[in-house]
């Protein structure tokens, strides 16, 4: 099985505000850095798109570490996720999760893949992250993409 390095982080100018995610795909000598943006959204939106943005690539079962500076994305896949499953989608408080959309799909990607969660301190010493940091921050005040047509409205806030 591939093994992959997935590096991630998101931005918002503003929150909500104009977002951006990037994200670094790193497998053996192979590096891929992606970025996106959304119009309005919220900086959680913008740290779950750009983990759901990496994986969406990869186009067989693999492998993956997950390197992220979000303790909301880390935390939520790794401790919340289940709770909120079995309870239809509501936090322990009753409530609807918020971002419903965005971890209901991450988890069906993230189901394909063999996948370790990695936190790093954002802004610190990890050079891939400072890296999706600024494409992040970039995609965010310029609104754009590494690839054409891929401003990802399905991030924007739904009002």
């Amino acid at each position: 099985m591939k093994q992959v390095l997935l590096i991630t982080d998101g931005a918002c100018k503003g929150n909500p505000g104009k977002g951006g995610w990037a994200c670094i795909l790193r497998f053996g000598e192979f590096k891929r850095e992606l970025y996106g943006c959304s119009a309005r959204t919220t900086n959680n939106r913008m740290e779950l798109a750009a983990v759901i943005e990496g994986l969406k690539k990869l186009k067989e079962e693999c492998s993956v570490e997950i390197v992220t500076d979000s303790e909301y994305v880390k935390s939520g896949m790794s401790s919340w996720i289940a709770g909120w499953k079995r309870n239809g989608w509501k936090t322990a408080s009753k409530k609807p999760v918020v971002n419903q959309d965005l971890w209901m799909l991450l988890d069906k990607l993230v189901n394909s893949h063999k996948v370790t969660w990695t936190w790093t301190k954002g802004h610190a010493s990890h050079e891939d992250n400072n890296r999706c940091d600024e494409l992040a921050s970039l995609a965010a005040s310029e609104q754009i993409a590494s690839e054409p047509g891929s401003n990802q409205r399905i991030y924007d806030l739904v009002a």
